[in-house]
Formats: structure tokens, sequence, C-alpha cells
């Protein structure tokens, strides 16, 4: 599913918040979100029937790759983003570390929009991340998770897949 912003990935409803199953298909309302993403947030989800499918999607021993598209709210300063790739932010509940491939134009001044690719996904990791260098993230999307990406999939759509 390409998940829009403003939904919750909560078959229960969170207060006022409209939840991705409001958007599904019938047929598909029994299934179980792979990992979540906050209503923030938009791209791709993974539903699934299969426990064994979504534990090897979602456990830390498994290393699936996820990659988002963000945008911050001011320029990313080349240390910052230095050390987030090489070194890695302490937070809370340990080191944030991931790669970033900035995505502007080579020839602009901006550094605002990046390609985050992790294997790990902490509550609001990459969201803490920046935050705690000062920064707002303006967008999150996430295109891929493990070999599934959203290849042309629109806002809103399912796509049924196999495992």
């Amino acid at each position: 599913m390409n998940k829009p912003v403003g939904y919750v990935c909560s078959k229960g409803q969170q207060g006022e918040n409209p939840t991705i199953y409001e958007l599904l298909p019938e047929k598909y309302k029994t299934l179980k979100t792979v990992g979540r993403l906050d209503k923030d947030s938009s791209g791709l989800i993974l539903l699934t029937n299969d426990g064994d499918f979504a534990f090897r999607m979602t456990h830390p021993k498994f290393k699936k790759t996820k990659i988002y598209i963000v945008e911050l709210d001011k320029n990313l300063e080349p240390l910052h983003q230095q050390m987030i790739s090489d070194f890695g932010v302490e937070l809370s509940d340990g080191k944030s570390r991931f790669m970033l491939m900035r995505l502007d134009p080579p020839e602009s001044e901006t550094r605002k929009k990046f390609e985050v690719t992790m294997s790990e996904g902490r509550n609001r990791q990459i969201r803490r991340t920046f935050g705690a260098l000062g920064y707002t993230v303006r967008k999150l999307h996430r295109t891929n998770f493990g070999d599934y990406s959203l290849k042309g999939l629109k806002t809103g759509e399912v796509r049924e897949i196999s495992a």
C-alpha cells in the first residue's frame, strides 16, 4: 500500500485520525501491517496474513533495507551528514546511524532533500535523529522495504503481491 500522510497504521481508531484500514478493500481488512509509518509519513507499508513473513521482514537479524525520501526544514550541514552516516547520533534508545545521499541538484546550494537507507527501524528514528541535530523533517516517504517497492503505486492504492 502507498500510505498517504494523515493516516495511522492501526486497526483501532486513534483519536480523530483515520486509519489505513479505511482505505483498504474489504478483502484486505484482516491483514496486519508489517512495521509502521507514523501519521505524518507516507509511502510503502506492507500488509500480510503470514506471521513468518512479517517476522522475516521486521526482525533486526534479517537486516531488511528500507529506503526513504526525506525533506528537511533547512540545509543539512555537511558535518551533520557525515556525523549521521559515519559515526551515528546518540538517541535515548541507542546510536542511530544510516546512509544519506543528497537528492538536491549538484549545482544547487540547497541541501534539504535526501535519500535515507537503513536496515533498522526504531520508532520515529529518522525524525528523532535529525531532531537531535536541530532539524525538522518536513516530509518522510518510504519507497522501498526489502525487495518491495512502490513502483508506480499511486497514493492510497493497494497492490496484491506474493511473498
